[in-house]
């Protein structure tokens, strides 16, 4: 197997210190729904929402014509949609991706503070010289990065079609640079033999799961599935009896037979797997203690900060625009668009076409 080198110290990463959103009675709830409603309308606007968002914004993004996916599906919805402004829950690099594939609509969001430890851990003032000392491989990066980032990659990818872009890139005989998730690049450099150098990066909740504690929750469930996304560690993903992006694991929570699922990911997926799977108990990787308790954190804290409150203020003042420089965003346009068109290509081939 091919030798895999990684920077040696990874970029330090704090979490955000503002308080959680305020917590609403249920007629505050309703009201502010409403009144979303109302503007979403009014402003020719549609609400795009990723899984780990809170299920208040999830559900609406659903009543109101809108999208619930993962950041591949999020780009391809924001794209293909009439709506003059496309809102974005999630975290920022979610808002610049739809900003670069649509210069001409307005991009808000909720809270601007929303980041994501894999971006913050790959700042572009670090990471283009260090691809720039390696000009003999085919820069890859994960969509959660920024677009300067973006802007300096020959490809962008989700979890969703990483592993056929880098089998397909080991078929042309490249050599690749991946950054910044180190879990999700070493998953894949086990996976395929890619020739890979691999960013020290990772995700704050998942890099949390424990594999020794979720031995001990199998052990007290050993007829639950353990389904997990490959941003976890090794530990976590060698005794996963599925791996994949969070549109493939509530696929899986619908077609695995098992009753109960053990889920390592983040816990805002429940929502749509509930869905998917009503009938099935979803239990969380642990993420601290001994794990048969289970006491886990498996919440985004960028992600948390999306709220109706902020939303409804977003709507109602236009506050929260997601800007990107232009010479910036025709570069990380080129990679990008490589990403939807070779997803697309997946698509068609799957399907006979």
């Amino acid at each position: 197997m091919n030798q895999r080198v990684e920077i040696p110290v990874p970029v330090n990463v704090r979490l955000p210190t503002a308080p959680p959103p305020p917590s609403l009675s249920d007629g505050e709830r309703t009201r502010l729904r409403e009144r979303i409603k109302r503007l979403l309308e009014e402003r020719n606007a549609v609400l795009v929402a990723h899984y780990y968002v809170d299920e208040d914004l999830q559900r609406l993004a659903e009543e109101t014509g809108g999208c619930v996916a993962d950041s591949l599906e999020m780009a391809r919805f924001g794209n293909a949609h009439p709506a003059r402004t496309l809102v974005v829950a999630g975290v920022r690099f979610m808002g610049e991706t739809a900003k670069i594939l649509n210069p001409e609509k307005r991009v808000l969001m909720p809270t601007l503070e929303a980041e994501c430890s894999l971006d913050l851990g790959c700042p572009a003032d670090q990471f283009i010289p260090f691809c720039d000392a390696h000009p003999d491989r085919q820069v890859v990066v994960y969509s959660n990065t920024s677009a300067e980032v973006k802007a300096r990659a020959d490809w962008v990818v989700t979890s969703s079609i990483a592993v056929k872009l880098i089998e397909h890139l080991k078929a042309r005989g490249e050599k690749i640079l991946w950054a910044p998730d180190k879990h999700l690049g070493k998953y894949l450099q086990r996976l395929t033999g890619a020739d890979m150098l691999i960013w020290n990066a990772a995700c704050v909740v998942h890099d949390e799961f424990k594999g020794l504690a979720l031995a001990a929750l199998k052990r007290q469930n050993p007829d639950a599935a353990i389904i997990a996304h490959p941003e976890s560690p090794a530990a976590v993903l060698d005794q996963a009896d599925l791996i994949g992006s969070t549109s493939q694991l509530i696929q899986a929570a619908k077609d695995l037979p098992n009753k109960k699922l053990i889920v390592a990911t983040d816990r805002g997926i429940f929502y749509k797997m509930h869905q998917a799977a009503p009938d099935k108990i979803l239990m969380e990787a642990p993420t601290a203690g001994e794990g048969a308790t289970c006491e886990s954190c498996a919440h985004c804290p960028w992600m948390a900060m999306n709220a109706l409150t902020n939303l409804a203020e977003t709507l109602e003042t236009g506050a929260n625009e997601v800007h990107v420089e232009e010479a910036v965003r025709v570069k990380a346009l080129r990679a990008t668009q490589r990403m939807l068109d070779f997803a697309r290509s997946i698509q068609q081939k799957s399907h006979g076409d």
